[in-house]
């Protein structure tokens, strides 16, 4: 048992005041992957449920709010946007050693490999266009109806955020990355005028979507740590750096042969996107790409911190958490063409 795994008696006791019909006996199983807010299946005489908690130990203050996770899961359920159904969240930090929320557990599958090997072209080519579809209706709905017109501040997302992650990757700074301090000089200075204020997931990829057992679906959207009201192409960008990225770095699509594999092009993939959330392809596309790999960059660097502290939630920080600067690298090569 590590710092990061709850306590089964205590755990147990609040689950039974807590979550409605809960009954024991508890069994306490961690996931594997993730790197920051450490999850768990719990498996009980009543069914199985999900477990998310802020990590033990020292966190940076804006980081790992799983209480805004629950808040969004709580808003978004019987949306168009499929998620787990949140049933009880624990700001006591005594129960466990700190915050957390419990869901239900969605039986499906996850895929880490963005080329999908497990499945054929045509499924391939149904379940990018179900991503796709999943994401538009995310940047679609209406967060002021939902309830959460204070979840975040829409406007200036880009120049907030690009301070946010410049500020979080200070704070977890080890050996200097030339490529971001550059990065953190030129971002302010090329936002886009344009802003399309919604619903951002923060992390919309592959592995956080659940897809149907048997069905090119997807049945509920993962991991809504980063989630805030901002700039739906920043939101949507970010999930289509995957195919700028290389299957060596980070699972992504470049350099492959997307024709054969049933893989729409990213351009095909963009234009999609564009028509059904009614928008033109924007000229600044490729500034929202740099974007969104300066913020991963800066994510992993937060990463490695974690790892070499001994806080991670992921026994392969240090590994995972030195891509950053690599991705950083490659973001301030693209930033130089454009």
């Amino acid at each position: 048992m590590t710092a990061q795994d709850p306590d089964p008696q205590r755990l147990a006791a609040w689950l039974g005041a807590h979550v409605p019909g809960y009954v024991g006996p508890l069994d306490i199983e961690r996931f594997k992957g993730g790197q920051s807010n450490p999850t768990f299946r719990l498996r009980a005489g009543s069914g199985l449920y999900v477990l998310r908690r802020k990590p033990a130990g020292e966190v940076l203050p804006s980081a790992h709010a799983v209480d805004r996770e629950f808040r969004i899961l709580s808003a978004l359920s019987g949306t168009a946007v499929p998620v787990a159904r949140p049933l009880a969240l624990c700001t006591d930090p005594s129960v466990i050693g700190s915050m957390f929320y419990v869901m239900e557990h969605v039986e499906g599958r996850i895929f880490w490999q963005q080329s999908l090997p497990e499945v054929s072209p045509a499924e391939r080519t149904a379940m990018y266009d179900a991503m796709n579809a999943t994401i538009a209706a995310l940047h679609g709905l209406d967060y002021a109806a939902l309830g959460l017109a204070d979840f975040g501040r829409p406007g200036n997302y880009l120049a907030r955020q690009i301070g946010r992650w410049a500020t979080q990757y200070r704070a977890s700074e080890t050996t200097p990355i030339p490529a971001m301090d550059r990065l953190i000089a030129w971002l302010p200075t090329r936002i886009p005028a344009h802003e399309a204020p919604a619903i951002v997931h923060g992390d919309f990829r592959m592995d956080n979507l659940v897809f149907h057992p048997s069905e090119p679906r997807i049945i509920a959207v993962l991991d809504w740590e980063l989630s805030t009201l901002g700039d739906a192409l920043a939101d949507f960008a970010y999930h289509v750096m995957s195919y700028r990225i290389s299957p060596e770095l980070f699972r992504g699509l470049a350099g492959l042969d997307l024709p054969a594999l049933g893989i729409p092009a990213e351009a095909d993939y963009v234009a999609t996107y564009c028509r059904r959330t009614g928008q033109t392809v924007p000229q600044a596309w490729d500034y929202y790409i740099v974007f969104g790999m300066f913020r991963i960059a800066a994510i992993l660097q937060g990463v490695l911190k974690r790892g070499l502290s001994g806080s991670a939630a992921s026994a392969q920080a240090l590994e995972v958490g030195a891509r950053g600067r690599i991705l950083a690298e490659q973001a301030w090569a693209l930033a130089e063409r454009l």
